[in-house]
């Protein structure tokens, strides 16, 4: 029997580091574990850009689809960003659990609340920066945007860290390899949860336990 994947949500502010982590994460565990894992490909109706491709790094769609898809609650999330709209499709995630796979869903607090509804039983993480010097720091070292983006960048991480107290867990990216081990943590954690266990080491126990029964018997 396969073992169903867990679902996890990362949430942070812009500059935390997050798709670094995720990235690294799905690099070492898919080197050293049989379970495999990936990141979530939502919907959007905004247009594809240079070097992207249909099914890799969004599914694209037009807005009448997206909002067909919305009226039949297809989505486990979605929202409207500057005119467009993104989705994370509920039977794309639902059918990569069935087969085992690990998903990352790459969504802010907003998104988090919506998939908590639908399933309780998802993995909440919140990457936060050591400090708003350290955010800052960061989001000028980019060298792309002016001081006046710079600015509402910061309002929005501030505005996104108010919420850290409603995720399962809490990582400070302050050390990118700590932080890489706690959310590797995390992840293993939810693989050795009993209901996991009790699926993959189904032959195990059962020979435990009619081994004990023999045992009784005699």
């Amino acid at each position: 029997m396969t073992v169903p994947g867990n679902l996890f949500i990362l949430s942070a502010p812009s500059g935390a580091g997050k798709s670094s982590l995720i990235n690294a994460l799905l690099k070492q565990d898919n080197q050293a574990s049989a379970r495999p894992m990936q990141v979530s490909v939502s919907h959007t109706t905004r247009d594809i850009r240079p070097g992207e491709n249909n099914g890799e790094h969004y599914h694209f769609v037009d807005v009448s689809e997206f909002k067909q898809l919305i009226s039949q609650n297809a989505f486990y999330e979605y929202a409207e960003v500057f005119g467009n709209y993104y989705g994370t499709s509920e039977a794309a995630i639902d059918a990569q659990l069935a087969l085992g796979i690990d998903v990352f869903l790459d969504i802010d607090w907003q998104g988090a609340q919506q998939v908590r509804m639908k399933k309780p039983s998802v993995t909440t993480v919140f990457i936060s920066p050591p400090s708003k010097e350290e955010l800052e720091k960061r989001l000028r070292g980019r060298g792309q945007d002016s001081d006046e983006i710079i600015a509402g960048r910061m309002a929005a991480a501030q505005a996104e860290c108010s919420h850290y107290n409603e995720f399962d867990y809490v990582i400070v990216n302050d050390d990118f390899n700590q932080a890489l081990v706690d959310l590797t943590t995390i992840v293993n954690n939810q693989r050795l949860k009993c209901r996991q266990q009790a699926i993959a080491q189904q032959a195990l126990f059962s020979k435990l336990l009619a081994n004990n029964e023999v045992e009784a018997a005699e």
